[in-house]
């Protein structure tokens, strides 16, 4: 298990030193000689326990420990000084400190405070915890649906939460791939463990390594501390990688290792780490079509895909509106303090046309658009965002779109509506797979997709 760690502030180098020496058999030990490195430490780590000086030269002690518990999830913060008093340690307590102890320190008393402090911040994080489970339940009650790709993604989630099996879920973005992941976790055998998320997409490929893997002190130009990865904070529990499709090959290389041997190295480290860590993995691109390209390793591909859940795109489970308006009109009433009010059957009839391209990501954002704009007893189409309206119905209310066009009744002569027509019925046809879309249309998919670009959509 990773050991916890202590971040020991004081700008005596002999000092912290010291401590160091004494306290790293027992604690992953960091240390800062003033308040902005201190602080710098605690917005890249994880740190546990703080001990602190109350006087560095030109910076107080006080200070630093308002700062570090303003934090999310702060340390636990014990003061140190050589100017003992009530006064003195009445105030750090006043302040959020845990303990006080004066110097020369006695380093049996310290070890003793620190491992006190520990099980208190442990037993704390549990009692938070259990609050989230009990508000949160767990989180397959966030995805709603009667169809039947909603259906099988239920049964995928219950039959493959209770494994160890890496899960790879590919969907459009808006589409509840990071609710699927939550729910995986919270169903597994060890929903009282960490789930740590990583947005792939938002680094950069060397701060993306770092993130993943960690680094030690002096492994490049900023690393003035050993950092601890993600795969490591997730030891016993799930690691979600958001947009696993934006990897460079680097650290492809370096997370196929790590799935398959289940240690990870430290950036500027040869020493290999042992990890116990459920993967589970998301993408709004298609992976094979990736590795096809040579833009994504194959026997990366494989390590991932080892049960895949495809979300389906709300355009082709149109029958799930309904149950996912009623579920967010009552979320947004209770949030914006509103009761909850029904929709017109025009309004409904609108959320059932149109082709949600930000899925249901969307549809929540115009619902809450909705509550919030109604001062009526009903929400009403003018009340709803006013792109629902500028666009129209483009499909039929039900699961099934055909791909013929209906001329019975007055024709539309206008090229480019007649185009955007077909091509947006195709490609619900095709459950959004563009290879299927192009071939109802009878085109290649490079046409298809210099059309997709020509037309805005």
């Amino acid at each position: 298990m990773q050991q916890p760690t202590l971040l020991i502030v004081d700008d005596e180098r002999a000092t912290r030193e010291g401590l160091r020496a004494a306290l790293e058999e027992e604690f992953d030990v960091y240390t800062a000689s003033g308040t902005a490195e201190a602080l710098a430490i605690l917005k890249s780590e994880p740190i546990d326990l703080m001990l602190t000086d109350l006087r560095m030269g030109g910076d107080s002690g006080m200070d630093l420990l308002e700062k570090a518990l303003a934090r999310p999830n702060p340390p636990v913060a014990i003061m140190m000084t050589a100017y003992g008093s009530v006064d003195t340690a009445v105030e750090a307590m006043r302040r959020g400190a845990w303990h006080f102890v004066t110097k020369p320190l006695n380093l049996d008393e310290v070890e003793m405070l620190l491992k006190r402090a520990l099980k208190n911040r442990r037993l704390e994080t549990e009692v938070r915890e259990l609050k989230q489970q009990s508000s949160e339940r767990h989180k397959l009650d966030k995805l709603i649906g009667k169809s039947p790709a909603m259906t099988r993604v239920f049964d995928l989630i219950q039959q493959v939460a209770p494994t160890r099996a890496t899960v790879l879920i590919e969907g459009e973005s808006g589409t509840g791939k990071e609710v699927v992941a939550h729910a995986i976790h919270h169903l597994s055998g060890r929903p009282e463990s960490k789930m740590v998320i990583v947005h792939c997409a938002a680094l950069s490929p060397q701060l993306l390594e770092s993130e993943l893997f960690g680094h030690e002190k002096g492994a490049f130009t900023g690393a003035a501390q050993r950092r601890i990865g993600r795969f490591e904070q997730a030891d016993g529990g799930t690691l979600f990688l958001d947009e696993i499709g934006e990897i460079d090959a680097a650290t492809q290389v370096k997370l196929l290792r790590a799935l398959s041997e289940r240690t990870i190295e430290r950036v500027g480290s040869n020493t290999p780490v042992k990890i116990d860590v459920r993967v589970v993995a998301a993408t709004n691109k298609n992976l094979r079509e990736l590795v096809d390209q040579g833009k994504f390793r194959e026997d990366l591909y494989f390590r991932l895909n080892v049960v895949k859940i495809e979300m389906p795109p709300l355009r082709t489970r149109r029958e799930d509106i309904v149950l996912l308006t009623g579920s967010f009109l009552k979320e947004f009433a209770k949030d914006n303090g509103r009761p909850v009010k029904p929709l017109t059957d025009q309004a409904l009839e609108l959320l059932r046309g149109y082709h949600w391209p930000g899925n249901v990501r969307e549809l929540r954002t115009a619902i809450e658009h909705g509550v919030v704009m109604s001062n009526d007893s009903v929400i009403d189409v003018r009340h709803l965002p006013s792109f629902l309206a500028d666009q129209g119905p483009i499909a039929p209310a039900g699961p099934g779109i055909s791909n013929k066009m209906d001329l019975a009744g007055p024709v539309e002569f206008n090229l480019h509506a007649l185009e955007t027509r077909a091509i947006r019925a195709a490609l619900d046809q095709a459950g959004s797979n563009r290879t299927r879309a192009a071939d109802l249309l009878g085109v290649s998919r490079r046409t298809l997709q210099r059309k997709l670009k020509e037309l805005g959509l």
